[in-house]
């Protein structure tokens, strides 16, 4: 039998010394609609691409002060902070206290110079393909958002999205874009992949914002 108390402590614990997503101090943990589950579902569009981590490359560009972009060993490099989240996929299912451990996203901002004053919102893009979503930068901004190397104490695999993928906790999943490969900065927001294909333009779990702008 699944003991709720007991994994309040073990959630506790692993947390440590991470920033702690304020959804995670929530009375219900559970936005509307969703389900827990204790595995993690592996969903995509269309399968892991093929990454080479020796021509793999994050870059930063679009309305920033100075374009940008790292190697694998220089993200390596980069500050570093854990993360203790609740994850929530639009598809209904929901798997709580997670540790996610990488860059924040505004040391990355930083290190391109900061915003330029006109930049409102993010364009995410990954290796899968052209693959894109689109946030505020508001919430691209939020102290437990990351680029994420880990998961609960491992390396992040290929299938949820290694070697590094942008996790933007208080918003649905499909927001914390998978191999990522580059962030734009723009004025005007646009719609990425799924966006263009029925999902919402900004995917609040706490509101239901699945689906339509």
């Amino acid at each position: 039998m699944f003991d709720a108390n007991a994994n309040e402590l073990q959630e506790e614990s692993a947390a440590g010394d991470a920033i702690v997503s304020p959804d995670t101090r929530r009375e219900r943990r559970l936005p509307p609609g969703q389900t827990r589950t204790q595995k993690w579902p592996v969903l995509d569009a269309s399968g892991p691409p093929r990454i080479d981590l020796k021509t793999w490359r994050l870059r930063i560009g679009g309305g920033v002060q100075k374009p940008i972009e790292w190697t694998w060993e220089q993200v390596l490099e980069l500050p570093r902070v854990k993360v203790f989240a609740d994850f929530h996929c639009v598809t209904r299912w929901s798997r709580l206290g997670n540790v996610w451990e990488g860059v924040p996203t505004r040391e990355i901002l930083a290190r391109a110079g900061g915003p330029s004053p006109d930049a409102r919102y993010v364009l995410a893009h990954g290796y899968d393909g052209g693959w894109t979503t689109n946030l505020p930068l508001s919430d691209f901004l939020a102290e437990d958002a990351l680029v994420a190397v880990s998961h609960d104490g491992e390396p992040l695999s290929l299938e949820h999205g290694g070697p590094a993928r942008l996790v933007v906790p208080q918003l649905y999943a499909w927001k914390s874009a998978k191999w990522l490969a580059g962030i734009e900065l723009m004025e005007k927001d646009r719609p990425g992949f799924w966006e263009r294909n029925g999902y919402h333009m900004h995917g609040d779990p706490w509101t239901e914002e699945r689906y339509g702008w």
